[in-house]
């Protein structure tokens, strides 16, 4: 009975912040009894439309909806102070509006700006990249451009290396061009809307980029350091920093793969495990299934935020059915 929880943050009591995009709010809930399950649900934040990204630091919350962040103090219980003005600016949102955003170990703070459309060559160059500002908001500038909506991103917890989950445009197939795992790196250019994949040129997008071809531009822009199906549509994305789980999960990432709208065979509607060895990414596995129904041909919800609660847990948002599930270890 959730409505449409997608984003999700702990704060130190143990309070889970969730935000609710569709309700432009944020929700606090609690578990009193310490069984696992939420007790109490309270909105702490009304009126704020299409909100979507939050973390929390240094006892201050921060939200995200399409144009701008907002910070406020956090109080016992999430309850929220008056939000300010942090970060403003940001471009419209157009086709993607969701905004996540973190503070980075460099102590910088980052924003994810999707692109506008499917595939074009966006006016405003702050759309489809990533932006970063100091630490007290100043200072906004792009980070890594060429992204056509990475929205789940995080910092490897022993390299302090910055991944991101990049989605592919649609209309080009039913596996092509690839869902993108890139090793984000400032300056950097990831080729869309001109390349996809392994710099592999658009050739559906007619304009060219300026002063170049779509193959002189492509070979000077990064490839991914692992792909994945197309359309799973990848949302969140959060390196496994707890110590619940067997220890080899450590260092590994869970993805929300959203799941396809578009394809004949319906693909995604699921939480996959990225595994790491040495710091570098291996490959990724099924963790939790079984959104899929009637042979594939159907689906009973679309995933949406990840968390690693304190205790080591697993939290997902399911933002179709209103809901949000815990995945814990039990041992063999």
């Amino acid at each position: 009975g959730l409505g449409n929880p997608r984003m999700l943050a702990q704060a130190d009591d143990g309070t889970i912040l969730v935000t609710r995009r569709e309700q432009g709010d944020v929700i606090a809930l609690r578990d009193e009894d310490g069984d696992g399950r939420a007790d109490s649900l309270e909105t702490v934040v009304e009126g704020l439309e299409q909100v979507h990204g939050i973390t929390i630091d240094g006892g201050n919350v921060y939200l995200a909806p399409p144009t701008r962040v907002l910070t406020a103090s956090l109080g016992e219980g999430g309850s929220i102070g008056e939000l300010q003005p942090f970060v403003e600016g940001l471009p419209s949102g157009g086709q993607h509006p969701n905004r996540t955003i973190a503070f980075g170990p460099d102590g910088m703070f980052y924003i994810t700006v999707g692109s506008t459309c499917n595939s074009c060559v966006e006016s405003d160059p702050t759309n489809a990249t990533i932006q970063r500002t100091a630490a007290d908001g100043s200072g906004l500038e792009t980070f890594a451009e060429g992204l056509r909506n990475t929205i789940g991103f995080g910092w490897h917890p022993e390299t302090g290396d910055l991944w991101g989950m990049d989605h592919g445009s649609d209309w080009r197939g039913d596996d092509q061009p690839p869902e993108e795992l890139n090793l984000l790196e400032a300056g950097n250019d990831y080729g869309w809307p001109f390349c996809w994949g392994d710099r592999q040129v658009d050739n559906y997008l007619a304009q060219d980029p300026s002063g170049a071809s779509k193959e002189e531009y492509c070979a000077l822009t990064l490839a991914p350091s692992l792909t994945y199906q197309a359309h799973a549509a990848p949302i969140d994305m959060v390196f496994y920093t707890g110590d619940a789980f067997p220890e080899e999960y450590r260092g590994d990432a869970f993805i929300t793969m959203r799941g396809s709208w578009n394809r004949e065979e319906p693909v995604g509607y699921e939480v996959v495990r990225l595994r790491f060895e040495d710091g570098q990414p291996a490959g990724f596995e099924e963790f939790l299934s079984g959104f899929l129904i009637e042979d594939g041909n159907a689906h009973f919800g679309r995933l949406a935020g990840l968390l690693v609660l304190q205790d080591g847990s697993l939290l997902i948002a399911e933002d179709t059915n209103g809901v949000l599930y815990r995945v814990t270890y039990t041992g063999e």
